[in-house]
Order: C-alpha cells, then structure tokens, then sequence
C-alpha cells in the first residue's frame, strides 16, 4: 500500500468542535490531515478518501517508477510518438506549461533527464562525483521546453524527444490544493493539510485564522510564522532537505535550467498564494532567479506575497509578505522589494 494511516486522532467524549489529526505516508513523506470539527466520523472518512486520492496520483503522476500515466508519456515523448492521456493529466500539464512560459521557463518540468543525471529523481540521497560536465552541456544543448508540447484534446505529442516530464516541483502544491477542495465536499469545512511543511488550509482553527511556521533553512526552528486565510497555501522551495554531497560540497535539488547546475545563492524561498499549484511553481522559479531577478520573475507570475532568504541569510521580502509575517528569529538584514506594492 503506498499510502497508510500513522498516526489516528482519538475522537473522544468532548462535545463541540476540536482538533482531528492523522497523518498519511505520502509520495515518500509525510502527509498531516488536521481538522477542526465537532463529527470525527465524517473526518475520518474524509481521510480515507483522501488517501485513495493520493494513492492513485501516486501511481499516475510518478515520473519515473512503475507504468503510470506520467511514465507511459515520457515513453511515448522519447520514441517520438503521441499518446492519449487522461482529462486530468491534461490540466496538470496545461498548468505547468503556463507557469512555465510566466516565468520565463525558469520553472521547468521538462527538464527530467537533467533531474536524472543529477541523481534526484531517486527517493534515495545520491551520492558520488556530480554529473560529467559534458554530459550536463549536451543535456542544455537539446533545450527541452514545455512549450515543446502539443495538446490536441486529450493527445499530447512533444516536438523534442528530449523533453521528460517531472512535475516534483509543482504537483505538490496543485495536490495539496485538491486535497483541501475534497475534504470541503467531503464536510470538512476547517482544515490544514501539511506535506513537510508546504500546506493548503480552509475556513479557521475556531475563532482564530490557522497560524503556521516556516522553517529556518540555515539554522534550527522557525524563522517566521504567519497567519493564513481561507483557501490559502503556503509552499517553499529550500535546498536544506534535498541535496547531493561530494566531498563536503552541497549540490541542492533545485537545478537551474539555463545551466544544468544548482542553485547556489538561495537557501529558500516561500510563496502564499490561493493556488497550491502556481506557488510550488513560483517557489522554484524564484529560487533559480535569486536575490538579483526574484522581483521580475514574481511580477511575470503574478506572485504578490514573497519571503526570499540568500545565502548569507539576508531575507527578502515582497511588501505584502512584510505586512503578514512575525519573525520568530533576529535577522541581521531584511530587504524589502521597492518594485511589489503590497496588494498589488
């Protein structure tokens, strides 16, 4: 079973609404369902739905393991052929090819032989050497894009056959949005879903907004908290969890596409958006762009509320994001983009 329940919730004899929580396995992590709710039952069978949900993303949006939708079309793209997948699989697709293009193709899920040779499409930590240098040119060379692709309905066909879809950096987002979408019809009105960190969050913790922490990504705890509204997600994209080490140099994840390399002057990025989706995305873009380009590529993106931390530490902030986070840390620098007006 690729999903199972961890931890359960014990509904107790309290009347009134509480907290609910189980926790999910989940595409190698793990998943925290919590709920704010006076009917346990009905939470619990809310999470059993959404675990078949998420077993069958897991089976059809993998990249590389077993001979899900997602594996079948980078086979077909490779071969050069077109090949009929579901409604589903076209919409996350469509997606991810118009955060693409916004970004100027710095979020790019094409680049899944990239991701490959880099080791990181592995649930193990890679390790050895990094790539050859040769190998990572040739790689850049044949320049896969999203906007390679053709959709004819449900037909999918790549002008490139070196394009190979990974949607790591962006299905996250799109299904911890779903899975918030379902628990609504599912009569769980108050919740939070927490993948590692990266959540989605509906209604209220009882008379209060549900208020999250974001991860330090270079040192220990929580540098900020922030409060989160209704319908809203939280995503961030760091180099702290996910990485290659070779003698004692640290290769993050998060690749850069117009190089081949990792990103280097980034250790995180944090987005807060009412698309799940479209944050995972900007999350990833605006690490690859840094602290010199971050601006431009959330402008492009439509990305409003923006928390950037350099590699020195240094945190960046669009002036929405400023006016929403409480600092649970000193920070010896923080730089606020004069180019975002709050709430524009």
């Amino acid at each position: 079973m690729l999903i199972f329940v961890v931890l359960i919730g014990i509904a107790g004899c309290e009347r009134g609404p509480r907290d609910h929580q189980q926790t999910l396995l989940v595409f190698g992590t793990l998943l925290d369902v919590k709920a704010y709710t006076d009917n346990p039952v009905e939470f619990d069978t809310a999470v059993k739905g959404l675990e078949r949900t998420f077993q069958d993303m897991h089976r059809e949006w993998h990249a590389w393991k077993g001979d899900g939708e997602l594996v079948r079309l980078n086979r077909a793209i490779g071969r050069g052929d077109a090949i009929t997948v579901s409604p589903e699989l076209v919409e996350l697709l469509l997606r991810a090819k118009q955060y693409a293009e916004q970004s100027g193709h710095l979020f790019n899920p094409a680049i899944g032989g990239l991701i490959a040779e880099w080791g990181f499409h592995s649930d193990e930590p890679p390790g050895g050497p990094p790539p050859d240098g040769n190998r990572i040119a040739s790689l850049i060379e044949a320049a896969p894009s999203m906007a390679q692709l053709t959709f004819e309905q449900n037909r999918i066909l790549s002008s490139n056959r070196a394009v190979a879809l990974d949607l790591g950096a962006f299905a996250k987002g799109y299904a911890l949005n779903m899975a918030i979408r379902q628990l609504k019809r599912s009569g769980i009105a108050h919740a939070i879903v927490n993948a590692g960190g990266d959540l989605c969050v509906s209604g209220r913790h009882g008379d209060r907004p549900w208020t999250i922490g974001i991860r330090h990504p270079l040192a220990e705890g929580v540098i900020a908290s922030v409060k989160v509204s209704d319908g809203e997600c939280v995503l961030t994209s760091g180099n702290y969890e996910r990485y290659r080490e070779y003698e004692g140099i640290r290769y993050a994840h998060i690749l850069d596409p117009r190089t081949g390399y990792p990103v280097e002057h980034v250790a995180s990025a944090t987005v807060i958006s009412m698309d799940g989706g479209l944050a995972d995305a900007a999350a990833t873009a605006l690490s690859v762009a840094g602290p010199g380009q971050w601006e431009n590529i959330a402008v492009q993106m439509g990305i409003n509320e923006v928390m950037l931390v350099d590699e020195n530490g240094d945190v960046h902030l669009s002036p929405s994001m400023r006016d929403r986070i409480e600092f649970q840390q000193h920070i010896d620098r923080v730089i606020v983009s004069p180019r975002l007006n709050a709430g524009s």
